[in-house]
């Protein structure tokens, strides 16, 4: 597993997001397992659950803004459900579940790329 920190563009304004183990530990507490989450979000059997897919960009981001604020003076806040609902409404339901995907998939890889983009 890699911690890569990638960026979103909504409105102008970057956000990370990040698909490590305390965000999988998160996910998994809330849906019972990473595959059951996976289901849900990835679109292909049926329409993406909006509510799954919300939770798990708002646990990725907060986690990016968490990670990024570590070297910070001022903190960045943390974004609740309805700020990321609306992120996902101007970058699009389905861009951002492939963008969330790509993540994942990048995340979870074992070789020997950079880490951050």
């Amino acid at each position: 597993m890699q911690e890569k920190i990638k960026h979103i563009n909504a409105n102008g304004i970057e956000y990370p997001i990040v698909f490590n183990l305390n965000v999988m530990e998160i996910i998994q507490e809330e849906y019972g397992s990473l595959e059951k989450w996976g289901e849900l979000t990835d679109g292909k059997e049926k329409e993406i659950d909006v509510k799954a897919l919300k939770f798990g960009i708002t646990e990725m981001i907060n986690e990016g803004i968490d990670i990024e604020n570590e070297g910070l003076e001022v903190k960045r806040e943390f974004l609740s459900k309805k700020q990321v609902g609306r992120i996902i409404t101007d970058v699009g339901v389905e861009k951002l579940a492939k963008d969330v995907q790509n993540t994942v998939i990048d995340s979870t890889k074992t070789d020997d790329e950079p880490k951050n983009e």
